[in-house]
């Protein structure tokens, strides 16, 4: 057999199942090529003597015959959800030793249906950030090089992408089978398309909340970033769910994603939307873009041009209303009852101050100030209110649009990954890399990155459709017949030796 670690994640599953390879030297091998990828910076926290004990009780159950969905398939995790015992820091220096008591809902669902933990992934500092630089523990480094002159690899570091940036350099380089992410303005699917893997983000409340960190709790979704669409729709399943320990979790069937794949796509409406064509959007992004509507309409979908007027506000809303329920959210974290604590202060007040200006980054400030300035008196109705009005705006012309087509598709990303540092002096060039996904979450859509190509310096680059609230299948159909016709198949070289 082929190297363990080159299996998708549904060839994986399936060669458990028949006893072509145990779970046990399944996870060994994942862990290997965790040790041997230090330098990508991509696990925080590695849960090997966990691993193990989870694919020996996995390896049990398969030898009856028994077991669920993903049994003996090792997993990475993003180190939002809480995981029971295990160090879950959110990025941040202010979660230092917070082990949970309790498991988060979507990792359970993916324990009990038999998946193995290899660790806790990289991330930026509370899902703030669209590099991975805003990490506690340093950016991750993308697996990806830069194709030079004469055929030789540029050696400057790259950005994964963010804020789930551990989990898409991860599933690039092998580190494990598929891995968990969340996504608030587009941190699984730029992380995805910058890493040429896929991203998907569900329909707000498709997936509980409840355990995982909240950064702003109406935009936050979890989903998983995997190998390829099958390998997405295959994990999906396993996440999502109806959870009453959420209250903003809807209780409807959890389709089999997986069962849709393949099907025709002949007479879906494709919605190319004019809006997102940006001035100085890059060639390649414009040709990459016709060359997926070209291909939907190979595929016997009937393209039609559509107008989001609103799209151009959708920016400056979202960093309205994500960092005003971040200075909420992030209230919690004084060092009292868990997390770091300052040791040196004089009283409860100046416990709270230092422990915060201790134990959060930058960026983290910077949002939570500009969250608690447009919550303040005299300046809510201004900023917060209006910025919710303009939401429910975006929100009405996708329902309107959704009267026309099935699907609307568009480019991921503005660009390919960028070099580490290359925006870090600059967080407005650095927020407008989720320019294309941050609608989705305002208007609380399903969507989904797919790698469609690749740019002039050999950089993945990905295309994006956007579906009806809680029609995945029509998405997954769509994504499957992008993916066919794309051919994505490039991967990073192996970056050690």
């Amino acid at each position: 057999m082929t190297d363990i670690t080159n299996l998708s994640l549904a060839d994986l599953r399936d060669a458990l199942k028949d006893k072509k390879v145990s779970a046990s030297e399944t996870t060994d091998a994942y862990l290997a090529r965790i040790d041997a990828a230090k330098d990508l910076n991509a696990v925080i926290t590695v849960t090997a003597d966990k691993a193990r004990a989870m694919a020996k009780v996995s390896d049990d159950k398969l030898s009856r015959g028994e077991g669920g969905a993903l049994e003996g398939v090792p997993l990475g995790i993003k180190d939002l959800y809480c995981t029971e015992g295990v160090l879950t820091t959110a990025g941040s220096h202010i979660l230092d030793g917070f082990k949970p008591r309790y498991e988060s809902t979507v990792t359970g669902n993916l324990w009990r249906d038999g998946a193995v933990m290899l660790g806790k992934l990289n991330m930026d500092e509370f899902a703030m950030g669209s590099s991975n630089e805003t990490s506690f523990y340093g950016p991750v480094v993308s697996p990806w090089r830069r194709a030079g002159p004469n055929s030789h690899k540029d050696v400057t570091p790259l950005t994964p992408g963010g804020s789930s940036g551990g989990s898409a350099a991860s599933v690039a380089a092998r580190l494990c089978a598929g891995a968990t992410a969340t996504d608030t303005g587009g941190s699984i699917r730029q992380p995805a398309s910058l890493t040429g893997t896929v991203g998907v983000k569900p329909t707000y409340g498709r997936c509980s909340r409840w355990g995982i960190v909240a950064f702003a709790s109406s935009l936050d979704q979890a989903g998983p970033i995997a190998r390829d669409v099958r390998d997405a729709a295959i994990m999906l399943r396993s996440m999502a769910g109806h959870d009453a320990k959420d209250s903003t979790s809807i209780d409807c069937p959890v389709p089999d994603y997986e069962a849709v794949l393949g099907q025709s796509v002949k007479g879906l409406k494709i919605g190319v939307p004019k809006e997102y064509r940006l001035d100085g959007m890059p060639d390649e992004i414009e040709k990459l873009w016709a060359d997926g509507v070209a291909w939907m309409k190979d595929a016997g979908c009937e393209i039609v041009d559509i107008s989001l007027p609103m799209t151009k506000y959708a920016l400056p809303v979202y960093y309205i209303v994500a960092p005003a329920e971040a200075s909420s959210n992030l209230a919690r974290y004084d060092g009292v009852k868990f997390g770091h604590r300052a040791k040196d202060y004089d009283d409860i007040l100046s416990m709270y101050e230092t422990t915060r200006a201790e134990g959060f980054g930058d960026e983290v400030k910077r949002r939570v100030l500009i969250g608690t300035y447009v919550l303040s008196a005299g300046y809510y109705d201004a900023y917060y209110l209006r910025a919710q009005k303009v939401r429910k705006k975006i929100f009405d012309e996708f329902s309107e649009a959704y009267k026309k087509v099935d699907l609307i598709l568009t480019p991921s990303t503005p660009s390919a990954a960028f070099g580490l540092g290359e925006k870090d002096g600059d967080p407005v060039q650095m927020y407008l890399n989720d320019i294309f996904t941050v609608t989705a979450n305002l208007a609380g859509l399903p969507g989904a990155s797919i790698p469609a190509g690749l740019d002039a310096q050999g950089l993945p680059l990905g295309l994006q459709l956007l579906a009806k609230p809680f029609d995945e299948e029509t998405m997954f159909k769509g994504m499957h017949a992008l993916e066919q016709a794309a051919g994505f198949s490039a991967r990073p070289d192996e970056w050690w030796g």
